[in-house]
């Protein structure tokens, strides 16, 4: 199979996972807002590009005013960052064989969701500045082929993490703004899983090669982990 075929399998099934969280995360923004009709929610939908673990872009969807006296607007949000995936030849020991021939190439990708609280800190007249946080989760795929060396794999692993930052809304006209969000997110080991063998950081792993461990894998393979982000983009107020 060759690695485009995998490339879409891999990402229809983490898009299918993505989906199925947006939709939950996009019923719980509409609930609250049908119940809240008369108080008058007010909804937001972004696109933002920038660095955070690579070259990432994110679409989110927000609302803030959703129930009477409730500080807090939320946001929602699926973002798809382009990754270095790790170091090819250690990934090849983790995870096939100790053979060192062929010519290694590598590329990585993660799709992320989101789900924050934002507190308006009300610190300029003619914009916001939000303050937020909240849980993420991460579904990374790092690929290594060895040109000529008949090995062409995927590690694939899935991860909860937290993350906060700051996020300024600037107005460019009556429904448009300029958005600038910084931030950091920080991602919990989980099991890195790659051609028939898997390491959890747990210690439970699943053929395991001989003499390696998870922190072997977790140094050769690039999972999501501490990730500062500064993205820039525009967002619509409806």
């Amino acid at each position: 199979m060759s690695y485009n075929d995998r490339f879409l399998m891999t990402t229809s099934s983490s898009l299918r996972r993505v989906r199925g969280t947006v939709r939950a995360l996009a019923l719980l923004l509409l609930l609250s807002a049908e119940v809240q009709t008369g108080i008058g929610a007010d909804f937001s939908a972004g696109f933002m590009a920038g660095y955070k673990g690579g070259f990432t872009m994110r679409l989110t969807g927000g609302v803030e005013n959703f129930a009477t006296g409730f500080p807090l607007g939320v946001e929602a949000g699926v973002g798809f960052a382009w990754m270095d995936p790790g170091i090819p030849m250690d990934a090849r020991h983790v995870f096939i064989n100790d053979n060192t021939n062929g010519t290694p190439e590598e590329s990585g990708y993660a799709w992320d969701i989101r789900l924050d609280f934002l507190y308006d800190l009300k610190l300029l007249k003619a914009s916001k500045t939000f303050l937020f946080a909240g849980v993420r989760g991460s579904f990374f795929t790092g690929n290594f082929n060895f040109v000529g060396g008949n090995e062409d794999f995927d590690v694939t692993t899935e991860q909860v993490g937290l993350g906060g930052g700051l996020k300024g809304a600037f107005a460019m006209g009556r429904n448009i703004d300029l958005v600038i969000s910084l931030g950091a997110e920080y991602f919990f080991p989980a099991t890195l899983s790659g051609h028939d063998t898997s390491y959890g950081p747990d210690g439970e792993d699943v053929n395991p090669r001989e003499g390696y461990d998870y922190d072997d894998a977790d140094a050769a393979v690039n999972q999501p982990k501490f990730q500062p982000s500064i993205l820039v983009g525009v967002g619509y107020r409806f």
